[in-house]
């Protein structure tokens, strides 16, 4: 089992670092490629689009044609398109790679989790392995900060995408080796328009909320891809309702620990999602630091969350699920409001460590939570598309999150790139994350059932 689990996170991690690893080498891709700060947004969005959009059918087509062949198949691309983005002589070659790195990611993340539910049986056993599948996630996400710095001051901002190619090489090796095939028993069938559907709208919806940021939100610029978004997202409901094998099975939200964990996980990723980004700017553009010592300050925040992840599943089954999730936004929205107060000139602890540390305990505390009670009373033939749904709900938020947040801190920035300026525009943009995981707690509180997670006899 500890082989089988060892593989499934080696690959999750891949998969999150990658969502972060990038922000400390933005500066030096933007001076490097001559990127645009809207093109150096879309060098996290298009990964994280990508990567939420095709996450369903990934799911799907791993219960459909094998978990193990479809991660095998998701690290693959992954690993090429990292390959192809780091050497990319043009804004839009690392873009393409970006956006392709994430239909890897869409592929092989669902399986990961689902490999990891089918070989350990549901209870507290079920709650520890997805503690460290949790904790290992979000590990790979705040350890970004600091591989992307060590690279990229060692190297050069490519090798934050380059080193991706012997690592999952590794990985691919390890998943021959020690995973066992499983699926559903079903007629192979994919709801690919459901998954263009979905992917175009969120897409279109997000370039719509960028566009806000140098048009404003009455120009056409920004007015038609947001109607042209939500019309698509309509669409994908519409298609998903009506045909006999949807990519999204709209029966799954009459369950309400499924319908409000994967609201909250929206609402979480939406608040969350943007942190390290802005925390990296801050500590680079603000108080100057270098892209390695703003990694190595982000250091504790990354070893807080994975203890938080950890902490979770010995929680659950005392205060129940529901009440560790609950514990775990508060406190994370405590931690934003306290990272609102950064100043020009921020002492690390007060400005940094200390606050990061709040937020990112906060975030492990309720990500395992969640992801428990989103995937636990699954049927098998569901469990991939269950897992796949987890994902895209924390990506799809933090995705659109990022572009809200980017346009919210603009805002308050007036076009002055002075540091006082940036710190206002930082600072809105935590307290914002704040209000937005205080609306996570309202989610849980009116939606999700009280439920606990067993304990093993």
């Amino acid at each position: 089992m500890w082989a089988v689990l060892l593989t499934a996170c080696a690959g999750q991690f891949l998969v999150v670092l990658d969502v972060s690893v990038v922000n400390t080498a933005l500066p030096s891709m933007r001076s490097d490629l001559g990127m645009s700060a809207v093109g150096l947004q879309w060098v996290v969005n298009a990964y994280s689009i990508a990567f939420a959009g095709f996450m369903l059918l990934g799911g799907r087509a791993g219960d459909l044609f094998g978990r193990k062949r479809m991660f095998l198949v998701g690290l693959g691309l992954f690993t090429a398109a990292s390959l192809g983005g780091g050497l990319a002589q043009a804004e839009w070659q690392l873009l393409v790679a970006r956006a392709v790195q994430g239909l890897g990611a869409a592929v092989l993340a669902p399986s990961t989790l689902t490999i990891l539910t089918s070989a350990v049986p549901e209870g507290a056993a079920r709650a520890r392995a997805i503690g460290v599948w949790s904790a290992v996630g979000a590990g790979g996400g705040a350890a970004g900060g600091l591989v992307g710095g060590v690279l990229t001051d060692l190297l050069s901002w490519r090798w934050v995408l380059l080193i991706n190619v012997p690592v999952g090489a590794l990985v691919i090796v390890a998943g021959l080796a020690w995973l066992t095939e499983s699926r559903a028993d079903r007629t192979r069938r994919l709801d690919v328009p459901g998954a263009v559907l979905v992917t175009a709208g969120l897409a279109t919806l997000a370039y719509g909320i960028v566009q806000t940021e140098e048009k404003g939100w009455t120009a056409a610029a920004t007015l038609v891809p947001l109607a042209a978004g939500l019309a698509l997202l309509a669409a994908f409901l519409v298609v998903e309702a009506r045909t006999k094998m949807p990519l999204m099975p709209l029966k799954l939200f009459k369950v309400r620990t499924v319908s409000a964990a994967n609201a909250a996980m929206f609402v979480c990723g939406a608040g969350m999602f943007a942190m390290w980004m802005f925390m990296t700017l801050y500590t680079q553009n603000v108080l100057g630091y270098s892209p390695l010592k703003a990694g190595i300050a982000l250091m504790p925040s990354s070893l807080t969350v994975v203890i938080g992840s950890m902490m979770a599943p010995r929680l659950m089954p005392v205060i129940g699920a529901k009440n560790v999730s609950v514990l775990g936004i508060v406190v994370a929205a405590a931690g934003f409001g306290w990272q609102s107060t950064m100043t020009v000139d921020g002492a690390y602890v007060t400005s940094i460590l200390l606050p990061g540390m709040v937020m990112m305990l906060g975030a492990g505390l309720a990500t395992t939570p969640l992801a428990s009670l989103a995937t636990s009373g699954a049927k098998a033939d569901d469990a991939g598309l269950v897992s796949g749904l987890v994902n895209t709900s924390r990506t799809m938020g933090g995705a659109l999150g990022l572009a809200v947040l980017s346009t919210v801190a603009a805002a308050q920035m007036h076009g002055s790139s002075s540091p006082q300026a940036l710190t206002d525009g930082y600072a809105m943009a935590f307290r914002t994350s704040g209000f937005i995981l205080l609306a996570g707690v309202a989610v849980l509180l009116v939606w999700m059932p009280r439920r606990r997670v067993p304990a093993e006899g």
